[in-house]
């Protein structure tokens, strides 16, 4: 079995300046337009607790306002450099928002899903692609089955929400999957997810995949399984097949490579990320694609997650455009150890 290193590379924006005057000119002229662009960003970010209903950021009717004019000369300067197509986020600091807040326990959740919402339009605005977001971990089970029974509720409300009010969804047309094991999920909540991935699977549009309950280690388990199991079956038909009832094991090949498990991997049909973002300033993975993130640029912007605004992703794409000729290289080199 082939082997692969999972690491995520961090910006080291030493090793991108360049040594002759002209080039340092160019870098520096790419700076100020950053922070430029970062300005103008701070400027028109919403805050996710301001919005009283997921879809309002579609139905305000203010497309000719100042502000959303000034959001798409951002994203169309932003176009000029290279963008990602898959952008993943742990959605850390929840807890921690309704906590330093003084608010009921349970409503940083829910601020946290607009904070989502806004991210998913402001993706789709930039021309991303792929949308894969952290909502429930495995492990998480393991906290006060109060909590756990808190957060399936509100996972049930807001499943049902997206089907009932479908205008983020057609706005975008978006495809939405479900990653993980769903068998773990109470029935009411299973069924939710399994009518929303149905309603939402011939939608060409952005891809968002919510991770739940899940964790790498399990997916990994599960593809090797699903190898496993495949390749058995494929030696059962031969052997059948067999005038003599010998398996000659001609086509079946014994030993699973890397590509045998991409393809059963939950994230099977998807690029792996180029940018993972974790808010609050965590700097873990979580147990959250392993395997996908090689050579994405990881980054850990201080904001909790129901403050995440705009101008962070404006900066999270920034940040990743300055590593973009490293992380390239990267991925060059390694292709050429294959």
């Amino acid at each position: 079995m082939q082997t692969r290193k999972c690491f995520v590379l961090r910006s080291y924006p030493h090793k991108l300046v360049p040594e002759n005057d002209q080039k340092k000119r160019k870098a520096l002229s790419l700076l100020a337009w950053s922070l430029i662009v970062e300005m103008a960003a701070s400027l028109i970010s919403c805050s996710p607790s301001a919005i009283e209903k997921p879809d309002e950021i579609v139905t305000t009717g203010v497309l000719a306002s100042f502000k959303n004019f000034l959001r798409k000369c951002i994203v169309a300067v932003l176009s000029y450099g290279p963008m990602p197509k898959h952008v993943a986020f742990i959605m850390d600091g929840n807890r921690r928002y309704a906590k330093f807040r003084s608010i009921m326990e349970g409503s940083g959740h829910r601020v946290g899903f607009s904070a989502l919402i806004a991210s998913l339009l402001y993706c789709y605005e930039m021309g991303v692609k792929y949308i894969t977001v952290y909502a429930f971990s495995i492990d998480n089970f393991k906290r006060d089955p109060s909590e756990v029974q808190s957060l399936m509720e509100l996972m049930e409300e807001k499943i049902n929400e997206l089907l009932e009010n479908r205008n983020v969804i057609n706005k975008i047309n978006c495809k939405i999957n479900f990653w993980g094991n769903l068998d773990l999920l109470c029935e009411p909540v299973r069924l939710a997810a399994q009518k929303l991935m149905a309603s939402t699977a011939g939608n060409t549009g952005l891809v968002f995949s919510v991770c739940m309950p899940y964790n790498s280690t399990s997916e990994i388990a599960n593809a090797v399984n699903e190898v496993c199991a495949e390749r058995w079956e494929m030696l059962q038909k031969e052997h059948s097949g067999n005038c003599n009832g010998h398996a000659a094991n001609n086509g079946v090949h014994s030993e699973i490579s890397v590509a045998d498990l991409d393809h059963h991997m939950y994230s099977s049909g998807c690029p792996d990320p180029d940018i993972v973002i974790r808010t609050s300033g965590e700097t873990r993975l979580s147990n959250f694609l392993l395997w996908q993130t090689t050579f994405s640029h990881l980054q850990n912007p201080d904001p909790l997650w129901p403050e995440f605004s705009f101008r962070h992703l404006v900066w999270a794409i920034l940040q990743y455009q300055r590593v973009y000729p490293y992380l390239e290289q990267n991925r060059k080199l390694a292709k050429k150890q294959l």
